[in-house]
């Protein structure tokens, strides 16, 4: 398992939390100090079952700056930019076996618990 984590979110500290009482092994991935490549998000989001704008944090400044509201949905587009600013990216991501999901929420982590 890995979690795709931001420290200073609310929601990806308790699904942190959710895996250690779990008990399970997970890799922490600080995704905004170690930024995923296109790569490694599209395939992340096909295991999700995601576009990018399916999980981009439209709220964030530099969305606003960007126009992101109003791009086109090219997904190889949106990944570029997601990549490059990966605030935009929703939090926190896990991924367990085949499966990824954003898990904000107990449902969503429990759902990458039994996937595993």
């Amino acid at each position: 398992m890995e979690i795709w984590h931001n420290p200073r979110c609310s929601k990806s500290r308790a699904a942190k939390a959710a895996l250690d009482e779990a008990g399970v092994e997970y890799t922490e991935r600080r995704y905004l100090d170690e930024p995923p490549t296109a790569g490694e998000l599209d395939a992340v989001l096909k295991r999700i079952g995601a576009e990018p704008w399916d999980v981009a944090r439209l709220g964030e400044p530099v969305a606003k700056e960007l126009g992101l509201k109003d791009l086109e949905h090219d997904r190889a587009r949106w990944i570029e930019i997601m990549v490059a600013n990966p605030v935009l990216i929703q939090r926190p991501i896990v991924l367990a076996g085949e499966e990824a999901v954003v898990a904000r929420d107990p449902d969503s982590v429990k759902k990458a618990l039994d996937s595993r």
